[in-house]
């Protein structure tokens, strides 16, 4: 018996509990009953993607639980990756959330609104790649939409730019919805019904200008949920006024649903395109790598420095996607499957790195009210164990041995430059273009995250909170101690993943890479 429906039906008792403790509990309970059981919801998360990308698929349908169309449920591989990657971001956040909150009152993310909010955030994170139908999807969507912009708002009575930033994230996470909607609704009524399988067969049978239209304003939706040009200004704005495990969150799992959509509508449901789909991609996700490096680069806010990095991954993990598509559409499946391979790989060493260095910087924050770098300094001594994460985390974000982030982006250069050998007169212009942008934003990430722990945490401290700042509470460190596990064993044994990403390629209908297990 496969254990992904156990899993899931777990997940979302404990996310509905998780929910109710957050808003009656008192506020000494309410925070570790509500951290606990979010993390619970991690947990089930985690269990049942391992168990998809071990081969276990799972099929249900709920008739009577969503009005006119029911709830369509469905996890193959490929959702078992970003389930198991939400899942547990989502585990190890709630931990140190725990610790994180209880330093900050009843008030903020400790809040009856904020408490009850996590758990169904965290719920929809893990709960979004199980949708198998358009209602369904976007029911879910809301749900992961709404609980982000709550927790946005935490700690909107501490500043006015906290408000400023909701309303920005608030016109943009649904004017994004909004383009679903069309896509969606013009994808279903040209195909006749609205369930993935339904959308699969009858895209087969649509005219190319209509399957086209639905690709475009799928991907506008779905490259802005990842934070991608030209519709990111919501991401430099909320993730820094956000409580940083919410934070962590968002930067760490929420994006990556973005990417699930475009995998899944693209490449599955529509299966495939022509090249110039394709073409477009490759041009959002470099556009996204270089404008989000160079805006970090110039960054003194230590948290907008690691929203506009989120930026600048996606932006490769784009990359690879339009170019696993490209190859597609060329009729090259290996080099396609390598690139998805590529792709999927960085949203799982993204998701470990920066989920730590949010953590890092709310123990910074939360310890000496700092943000800003040209204020800190000194910290490498009076937060050692922070300052030692970290680093470890800033190793895999600028894509250097032996850290974690290495392996990703270099399997994404190779299925590039492989990809020189493919004909064609776009592929011999986009390609080393592509390349130049990935090792360009690789270079400058270096500088970034130099610049990041140089004068943040091993230079003089400049302001009195800085020299005054004192480690963080042993439940933060644990929560950050997990992540850390997490990085070393990607550094260390990517070839785990290798089973599983092979599987997740193969859902989409390309062959398995074989890349990470030798095949």
């Amino acid at each position: 018996m496969s254990a992904i429906p156990a899993a899931l039906a777990t997940a979302t008792g404990l996310g509905g509990a998780g929910a109710v403790a957050g808003f009656v509990l008192p506020y000494r309970l309410r925070v570790p009953v509500a951290g606990v059981l979010t993390a619970g919801v991690g947990a089930g998360g985690v269990v049942a993607g391992v168990a998809a990308l071990g081969g276990n698929r799972w099929t249900a349908v709920y008739s009577g639980l969503l009005a006119l169309a029911g709830a369509h449920l469905a996890v193959d591989a490929l959702a078992g990756v970003f389930m198991a990657v939400a899942g547990a971001v989502v585990g190890a956040v709630a931990v140190y959330g725990i610790g994180y909150a209880a330093g900050h009152g009843a008030h903020g993310l400790g809040s009856r609104t904020a408490q009850a909010a996590l758990p169904l955030f965290a719920l929809g994170l893990v709960l979004v790649p199980v949708a198998a139908s358009v209602s369904t999807f976007l029911v879910l969507w809301e749900l992961m939409a709404l609980g982000s912009l709550v927790l946005v708002l935490a700690e909107h009575r501490k500043r006015p730019s906290v408000r400023q930033a909701g309303v920005w994230y608030a016109v943009m996470t649904h004017l994004g919805l909004v383009l679903l909607l069309a896509g969606f609704a013009l994808f279903a009524a040209q195909a006749g019904g609205e369930t993935f399988a339904v959308l699969r067969a009858g895209a087969q049978h649509m005219s190319p200008a209509v399957r086209g239209l639905v690709f475009v304003l799928v991907a506008l939706a779905f490259t802005s949920k990842a934070g991608a040009v030209p519709l990111h200004a919501w991401l430099p704005r909320a993730h820094p006024e956000a409580p940083s495990p919410v934070s962590a969150l968002m930067s760490a799992a929420m994006v990556n649903l973005g990417v699930y959509g475009l995998v899944r509508t693209g490449l599955d449901l529509l299966g495939g395109g022509p090249a110039w789909w394709w073409l477009g991609l490759l041009a959002v996700g470099g556009a996204s790598a270089v404008y989000g490096i160079l805006q970090a680069a110039m960054a003194s806010d230590l948290k907008r420095l690691l929203a506009y990095s989120t930026s600048e991954n996606m932006g490769l993990v784009l990359i690879g996607v339009g170019a696993s598509g490209l190859f597609t559409s060329y009729g090259d499946g290996p080099l396609a499957a390598l690139a998805l391979a590529a792709a999927l790989l960085h949203v799982v060493n993204h998701s470990a790195f920066k989920a730590l260095l949010f953590c890092a910087a709310g123990s910074v924050l939360r310890s000496t009210g700092l943000r800003d770098l040209d204020l800190l300094g000194g910290l490498r001594s009076r937060m050692p164990a922070t300052a030692g994460l970290f680093a470890l985390a800033a190793l895999g974000a600028v894509a250097l041995p032996p850290g974690n982030g290495f392996i990703s982006e270099w399997l994404l250069l190779q299925s590039l430059i492989h990809g020189l050998e493919v004909p064609g007169v776009a592929v011999a212009v986009v390609l080393p273009l592509s390349v130049a942008l990935v090792a360009l934003s690789a270079g400058i990430a270096a500088a970034v995250f130099v610049k990041a722990l140089g004068v943040g945490f091993f230079a003089r401290p400049r302001d009195e909170r800085a020299a005054s700042a004192r480690e963080a509470p042993p439940l933060m460190l644990t929560g950050m101690g997990l992540l850390a596990v997490g990085i070393v064993g990607l550094a260390v044994v990517p070839g785990l993943l290798g089973d599983g990403l092979d599987r997740a390629v193969g859902a989409v209908g390309l062959p398995g890479s074989g890349v990470l297990t030798g095949g």
